[in-house]
């Protein structure tokens, strides 16, 4: 079991943040990113599941001030309100605005290798 560290990329003008997640194994989970000052995130899954294989994106708005140890992580959801555990792969919005979100893998084989993307938007300040 691993954490990954997600590579960070901006659009031209900041206003698009990009994570990028890859190399995630059954039983690793990703370093927490603080996303409170997004918006509008997604999340796409790819890579190989393997037998029974899921990653769960999940959150915590109680996690400082050291998200990497914290242990309140609980899985996000979508539009519909199911929780965001891929067991295939696909790419699904996420309601909640939290202070911390991850992904994690929670179940899989030998096979199993992950990559996770997520797009955030930052909130146009002038909109009230």
């Amino acid at each position: 079991m691993a954490t990954r560290t997600p590579t960070v990329s901006r659009n031209g003008d900041g206003s698009i943040m990009y994570l990028a997640y890859a190399g995630l194994l059954n039983g690793d989970d990703g370093s927490p990113v603080a996303v409170d000052q997004w918006a509008d995130p997604s999340v796409d899954v790819y890579g190989t599941l393997g037998v029974g294989g899921s990653l769960r994106w999940e959150g915590s708005n109680k996690a400082e001030p050291n998200p990497a140890v914290a242990t309140d992580w609980h899985p996000l959801t979508d539009p519909q309100g199911n929780d965001l555990n891929f067991a295939a792969l696909k790419v699904e919005a996420v309601t909640e605005v939290i202070r911390w979100a991850r992904p994690r893998v929670t179940a899989g084989d030998g096979t199993t290798s992950l990559e996770c993307y997520v797009t955030l938007r930052r909130p146009n300040p002038m909109r009230a």
